[in-house]
């Protein structure tokens, strides 16, 4: 196990390398500059500006001030907002994707699962063609058009929920919900189809056989081994969810880690958009390694490639 960690560990270390390597130059290969907005900005102050943030270095030498900064995770100061550090704005925003991407994956995992356990047990029946069809719309339907249904239906109709803010647990509600629904069709199609798989199976057959109850069968045998598609998935949700849909945060007005990557994007922040993406990163490498871990605890049967055989 600890030999599978540490070549995982080295894995994500190139591809944080690769990661940051193509951040650099695409920035680099952007037209305008993070001060072309600025009206009339005599040439002398942007030469001082240019000096400051290392912009009129050579670009193989921003690129190691870069690499330096990613590496040390301290990412000076933002373009933009002067006298504000890209680290304590993470440190701001991510708390409030973190609350937020909880809710949401507790919504999109918990009605996900049952719609797909529902639809697989009522197999080619009514509640399964309700359920697909659930599932479908929150697939095909972008999280921005349901951000705004949500908003016109529940807050300006019904008045039940706010628009927009960020002042307590009502603020929160609607854009989980719009998050949420995306992944809720994607994990309700990956359990119907895993459970429709093992209802099939050879040990399904025989605990029938020994007449052992459905609803034993469906939670103790099938739908544990029905998840192992869903907790695949898990690692870039949880990693999307708790770094904030960038979308949904501006919608909403959330202030969150996605709505400063957006800005600084729109406002060609480099050191802002090196931070946030180095940091959402390292979360979905992370996720995705976590849940590989897990693979081992919840199906013994699956070995990890490059574990220290027992």
């Amino acid at each position: 196990m600890l030999n599978y960690i540490f070549k995982r560990l080295v894995h994500i270390a190139l591809a944080l390398f690769l990661i940051i390597t193509a951040t650099f130059f695409l920035m680099k290969l952007a037209p305008g500059s993070p001060f072309a907005s600025e009206r009339e900005l005599p040439p002398a102050i942007e030469q001082q500006l240019n000096a400051k943030y290392g912009l009129d270095n050579p670009w193989y030498i921003q690129y190691t001030d870069y690499l330096v900064s990613s590496i040390t995770f301290d990412f000076g100061e933002s373009m933009k907002y002067k006298g504000r550090s890209v680290n304590d704005m993470i440190a701001e925003g991510f708390p409030v994707s973190l609350v937020l991407g909880i809710e949401a994956m507790i919504l999109a995992i918990g009605f996900g699962v049952l719609l797909g356990v529902i639809s697989s047990l009522y197999h080619n029946r009514l509640p399964d063609y309700v359920s697909t069809v659930i599932a479908i719309l929150g697939i095909s339907v972008p999280s921005f058009i349901l951000a705004g249904l949500l908003q016109y239906y529940l807050s300006f109709k019904a008045g039940w929920f706010p628009v927009t803010g960020w002042k307590g647990f009502a603020y929160t509600v609607l854009p989980a919900t719009a998050i949420a629904l995306t992944h809720v069709g994607f994990i309700a199609k990956l359990t119907r189809s895993s459970m429709l798989e093992q209802t099939n199976s050879e040990y399904v057959k025989l605990a029938r056989a020994k007449g052992i109850g459905k609803w034993t069968i469906v939670f103790k045998h099938t739908l544990r081994n029905a998840l192992l598609p869903v907790v695949t998935y898990l690692g870039p949700l949880s990693a999307g969810v708790l770094t904030g849909s960038f979308i949904i945060e501006q919608i909403f007005a959330i202030p969150g880690i996605g709505r400063h990557f957006v800005q600084s994007i729109t406002n060609r922040d480099y050191t802002t958009i090196m931070g946030v993406t180095v940091f959402y990163s390292v979360i979905l490498l992370f996720a995705v390694l976590i849940v590989d871990i897990l693979y081992n605890f919840i199906d013994p049967r699956i070995k990890l490639k490059g574990a220290k055989k027992q």
